[in-house]
């Protein structure tokens, strides 16, 4: 398995956006989570973002907030995920970004958190609720471990701010789309296209876009803007949630599918 940048390089070469789904882990059970990695490699996905359930998911909307619930509900935890990862990782092309917030990591400890995640597979992590100015704690020890710490920029941040996340993320920029917590939306707001071309200014870091695509044609729109990454979470976890977890293997690998048919450069 690449890491992250290694893969956006060789998407870049091939003048490709890439596709980056999100599951929960454990919902519906973990079973169903490490069939769904699968299901997702070899359905389109470039990269796959894995989401460690948490009882307080701040920036999560209630599709994804309901699936971490039924999870933890369920006795999913950290050590679940990780032997998960170890499980599954071998058989991906993928390399595997964990959503997590910041405070499992603390209790973890950063250190033996890093080591943990990296041992399992990891190659990625977002810690949404990780503000710049704190971030040096995680950006040097991730980097030891071989984990590239990706960082969000918000619609509402200042060019200046916009510059130094750029300038300290890892692998490449996640670049929320709207206000708010993540969720299906029904459409993508313009300002999405400013933002990236501020970006572009600012650094020639690869550029993810997540937080409210839930539609092929959302992804297309995105990607014509200068994108050079999707992200898809709240409309992955409600499919595969849906029915029989067969029904939703089947679901998410259709879904894959049709986005990555439309991201496919002309």
């Amino acid at each position: 398995m690449t890491s992250v940048s290694q893969c956006f390089e060789q998407l870049r070469d091939h003048a490709r956006c890439a596709l980056i789904p999100f599951i929960t882990a454990g919902d519906p059970d973990l079973g169903t989570t490490a069939e769904a990695l699968r299901v997702l490699d070899r359905s389109g996905a470039d990269l796959i973002e894995l989401g460690v359930p948490y009882s307080d998911p701040l920036a999560d909307g209630p599709v994804i907030q309901a699936a971490a619930t039924r999870s933890l509900q369920r006795g999913t935890r950290l050590e679940d995920v990780l032997q998960l990862l170890k499980d599954v990782t071998p058989d991906l092309r993928s390399p595997i970004i964990l959503f997590t917030y910041y405070n499992p990591i603390l209790n973890r400890g950063i250190e033996r958190f890093l080591k943990e995640i990296s041992e399992a597979g990891a190659k990625g992590l977002v810690v949404p609720d990780l503000p710049l100015e704190e971030a040096d704690a995680l950006l040097k020890p991730a980097k030891d471990y071989g984990i590239e710490l990706i960082l969000l920029v918000a619609p509402t941040s200042s060019a200046e701010r916009i510059a130094a996340i750029a300038q300290q993320s890892q692998g490449f920029i996640y670049l929320v789309s709207t206000t708010g917590v993540t969720g299906m939306r029904a459409q993508m707001q313009s300002r999405v296209k400013d933002l990236i071309l501020e970006l572009r200014q600012a650094t020639d870091k690869p550029i993810g876009v997540g937080f409210g695509i839930s539609q092929p044609d959302q992804a297309h729109q995105v990607m014509e803007w200068g994108s050079d990454a999707v992200i898809v979470g709240s409309a992955f976890v409600k499919r595969l949630s849906e029915g029989t977890p067969k029904a939703g293997l089947a679901a998410i690998a259709e879904f894959c599918q049709s986005l990555r048919s439309a991201i496919v450069s002309e």
